[in-house]
């Protein structure tokens, strides 16, 4: 079994940032590729931001590409997503997603963390 737990999230006013974070446990991590979601209250989940087992390939939703940067460090279990120039529109709930291969934003994943609160003031 997996277990992903975000952290990072806050609230933060327009322009600002964000690092959120995602640590797993469970399995060996590096072998997975990594996703993250967002869902804003009444609307439905999104594809945020992907990235495979070794970091060399990345993938962006257009709301958030040239804004949002996906990193991981396998050492520490951990996946990253540093959210520059924020808006107003950034804010819902963000979760981080593991799978077993890299499909960029496609295809399903197999498990998903609690999700953190990201909300941005106008």
């Amino acid at each position: 079994q997996v277990q992903l737990v975000e952290s990072g999230g806050g609230l933060v006013q327009a322009g600002g940032s964000l690092r959120l974070a995602c640590t797993a446990s469970g399995r060996t991590f590096s072998s997975y590729a990594m996703g993250w979601f967002r869902q804003a209250p009444g609307k439905e989940r999104e594809f945020v931001a992907a990235i495979n087992w070794s970091g060399s390939s990345t993938d962006y939703a257009d709301s958030v590409k040239g804004r949002f940067t996906c990193s991981r460090e396998n050492a520490k279990n951990t996946v990253y997503l540093q959210m520059n120039s924020l808006k107003p529109e950034d804010t819902a709930v963000y979760y981080c997603a593991l799978r077993r291969y890299y499909s960029g934003r496609y295809g399903n994943y197999d498990y998903w963390g609690q999700g953190t609160q990201v909300t941005v003031s106008s």
